[in-house]
């Protein structure tokens, strides 16, 4: 079973079409592609230059994949743009390439990227991300897995988005989000996300775990460094709280605040 490829679409010829790929009217595919099996483009879809794609995408109209990046300082270099497998790429979205020679972008598995959404140069997200409608990704922006991005929400260039965060729609983040937490307004830890926890077969005590750990980090009057040395002389450091200890101990931004924290 060969590649499924509309009269109208344009495909380069050192393009790289798996079995079961379907090219759909006015697409366009650059050279130097590789597609997975069973990836479809549908109408006008757009695939650019040094762009790897796994098996089971879909790119519906108007979806543009591995572009040249939205960065003055960028020369036409070989850069790439890897997207792993089972991705969803609804109108309008918008993936771009590295910004520098050999540089890449990179987007995981089953991952759904909503209406006019943004990743721009040199992200890497994780799996089974959404990003809803109009959230925007500047460049290096880390986010991971099975976060959400809500509607219209704007991240600020090396922010790192931890796992299983949620900003909510319109709010912006300009420093780190850790892991479980929801982001509002400008930098405004808010909460767990702890919907998302439970939607996710997260249990009680699990929660209950990060929810102590949470409250010490942003609902005290401590220091930062005295929070997280209080969460590990006095708390129960299960794995999910160190992992968002070291989240935050590696953050190069530094994190949002929560209301009643003495941090700016």
């Amino acid at each position: 079973m060969s590649a499924r490829i509309h009269p109208s679409a344009h495909v380069d010829p050192t393009a790289r079409l798996a079995d079961g790929v379907e090219i759909g009217p006015q697409a366009f595919v650059d050279a130097d592609v590789v597609i997975g099996e069973g990836t479809c483009l549908m109408h006008g879809a757009h695939v650019g230059r040094w762009t790897t794609l796994g098996k089971n995408n879909r790119l519906f109209p108007g979806a543009v994949l591995g572009h040249e990046p939205q960065d003055l300082g960028y020369k036409g270099e070989e850069s790439h743009t890897l997207i792993g497998d089972g991705n969803v790429f609804r109108e309008g979205v918008t993936v771009h390439r590295g910004n520098r020679p050999g540089t890449q972008t990179l987007v995981g598995n089953n991952n759904y990227l909503m209406v006019n959404s943004h990743v721009a140069h040199n992200c890497i997200l994780g799996n089974h991300i959404i990003l809803v409608n109009g959230a925007l990704l500047a460049g290096h922006v880390e986010v991971g897995d099975r976060a959400i991005i809500s509607g219209n929400c704007q991240v600020h260039q090396f922010v790192r988005i931890g796992a299983f965060a949620m900003m909510r729609g319109g709010s912006g983040a300009a420093k780190d989000i850790p892991p479980f937490c929801i982001n509002d307004g400008l930098n405004w830890i808010r909460a767990i996300n702890t919907v998302g926890l439970k939607r996710n077969g997260y249990s009680a005590e699990r929660i209950r775990a990060i929810k102590e750990a949470f409250k010490v980090i942003f609902r005290s009057e401590m220091g930062l460094e005295a929070a997280l040395e209080k969460i590990e002389g006095e708390l129960k450091v299960t794995e999910d709280v160190a992992s968002m200890l070291a989240f935050i101990r590696a953050s190069k931004r530094g994190i949002g605040s929560g209301r009643g924290s003495s941090r700016e």
